[in-house]
């Protein structure tokens, strides 16, 4: 079993609650020869088993990552990281990194893993994120997991959503956008509600059978290069169910893992 390390003492545990729930054990104290005075005043510690706190998601384009994502960070109290979201974010704050990516981007390149690494690095430094993180389509590449590896920085999980191409196909050019709301609706999945709402949708310039089949290309070549590296940790999950079928089977894999608080 897997030791839960505390201050003063340690004790095997298996997560066993509910998602995002905590559940505590008591043991008996580790007490020395010379501190007999102080075991009466310590019969037991409270160890607090968490639930996984380190995971990694990969899943190609309409593969329902983004609501597995809102739903595992929510239950499982992670901090949402996504590799993609926070190159934007440190470009439009100005921090040095977001200068340095923002010279490969105004020149039409592709920002160097180093610079990447180490925004992700650096994010997953802050205490928000110290306390339990889901790294979101990241790493994608070997040399970027290579990277993370040497940073001492690991997953408890490696979560991959699987669907079949012809399916993330048919879920990306059904899929239409709401200029006046931006709610994004699906042709098939989830229609607009009225007339009205369905006159004025319109289709993603990127939502085309043309575009996405290189993207899935990419993901796909990307997912492979780093399995590896994971395969320790990967838990293959079938996300060609309802939403909330592919959480449970999610959830059920996280529960069912030895971790360490």
């Amino acid at each position: 079993a897997t030791a839960i390390h505390t201050a003063r003492t340690e004790a095997p545990c298996r997560y066993a609650g509910g998602a995002g729930r905590l559940r505590t054990v008591r043991r008996a104290p580790h007490v020395s020869a010379g501190a007999s005075s102080r075991k009466r005043h310590a019969r037991s510690r409270v160890v607090t088993c968490a639930a996984v706190s380190r995971v990694m998601i990969s899943g190609a384009p309409a593969s329902g990552k983004g609501t597995q994502c809102e739903l595992l960070s929510e239950a499982f109290s992670l901090t949402h990281i996504s590799a993609g979201d926070l190159l934007r974010a440190e470009v439009s704050t100005g921090t040095a990194n977001g200068l340095k990516a923002k010279e490969f981007m105004d020149a039409g390149k592709l920002v160097p893993n180093d610079i990447v690494v180490t925004m992700v690095k650096d994010r997953l430094k802050q205490p928000d994120a110290v306390a339990g993180w889901l790294l979101d389509g990241y790493p994608r590449s070997k040399d970027q997991a290579d990277a993370l590896e040497e940073a001492d920085i690991r997953p408890e999980v490696f979560l991959l959503l699987e669907v079949p191409e012809s399916i993330l196909v048919e879920r990306v050019v059904g899929r239409r956008l709401d200029p006046e709301t931006g709610k994004i609706y699906h042709m098939k999945y989830a229609p607009p509600e009225n007339d009205e709402i369905a006159a004025r949708l319109i289709q993603r310039s990127d939502d085309t059978e043309e575009k996405v089949v290189p993207r899935l290309e990419t993901h796909n070549s990307n997912v492979a290069a780093i399995l590896d590296s994971y395969s320790d940790v990967l838990v293959r999950i079938n996300g060609d169910q309802d939403k909330n079928q592919v959480y449970a089977d999610i959830e059920k894999a996280l529960k069912s893992l030895n971790v360490s608080a």
